[in-house]
């Protein structure tokens, strides 16, 4: 088992877990028991970090009762979005700090935002 250098990496894998698992159900609610049995946890973890992605303003929708659980009102596909140099930055920083091979979706995004910020950028030094 590869243990991570940094505490909160499990946290913060768990949630982006939470968010594809929400994702997935294309608008269909899931409940906080079958999310906890699919990622592993508690219900009471699933609740905590729900709350944490509420908190973040991640567009999670709940409700009560029968029928009910977490929905993830996201689209399926983006438009482009415009990130000024700064934004790209403090993304990637993000990114390594969470270890940016955490996921096939960290890897693809590191890439395509190191490649937004270089883009055909001569190299240093000069060759």
């Amino acid at each position: 088992m590869v243990m991570s250098p940094h505490p909160f990496i499990p946290r913060v894998e768990r949630q982006h877990r939470l968010i594809e698992e929400l994702r997935a159900r294309d608008h269909r609610p899931l409940t906080a028991d079958r999310l906890a049995e699919r990622l592993g946890v508690s219900v009471r973890t699933v609740e905590r970090d729900v709350a944490d992605l509420l908190n973040a303003g991640v567009p999670v929708a709940t409700q009560r009762g029968p029928g009910g659980g977490y929905v993830i009102n996201t689209r399926n596909r983006l438009p482009p979005v415009a990130l000024d140099p700064s934004e790209a930055s403090a993304l990637v920083a993000a990114l390594v700090a969470i270890g940016p091979r955490a996921s096939a979706s960290a890897q693809s995004a590191m890439a395509k935002l190191i490649e937004a910020l270089t883009g055909d950028q001569p190299t240093w030094p000069p060759s």
